[in-house]
């Protein structure tokens, strides 16, 4: 019984840690996705790193990722920024297998 017990934790371990590493990416995808952004946006410096903060901060409004496609979408739209939807959700797309292999890496 007590090998049923360890497989069980072990498993558990695991799901943590896949939760954790895929918050670790989606908050690092959305880091990434702000600079790309703010980058269009005219932005750099601290003002780039304040904007990709912001774009971070917007993922916690709900769940998913239309909270932040919503942001990036309105701010292009607000600057007259020309990128399509498809553009930013590709954009997001690419930046998340960017954001896992910087995590697979560190």
């Amino acid at each position: 019984m007590s090998s049923m017990r360890d497989r069980q934790e072990g498993f558990e371990k695991k799901f943590a840690m896949d939760e954790e590493t895929k918050f670790k990416a989606m908050a690092r995808r959305n880091k990434l996705l702000g600079l790309w952004a703010a980058e269009k946006l005219g932005k750099a410096g601290e003002d780039a790193d304040a904007y990709a903060k912001e774009v971070v901060r917007s993922d916690f409004e709900e769940a998913g990722d239309d909270d932040v496609f919503r942001k990036v979408r309105a701010d292009f739209d607000a600057a007259g920024i020309a990128q399509s939807d498809s553009q930013i959700r590709a954009a997001m797309a690419d930046l998340l297998v960017t954001a896992v292999e910087q995590i697979r890496t560190s």
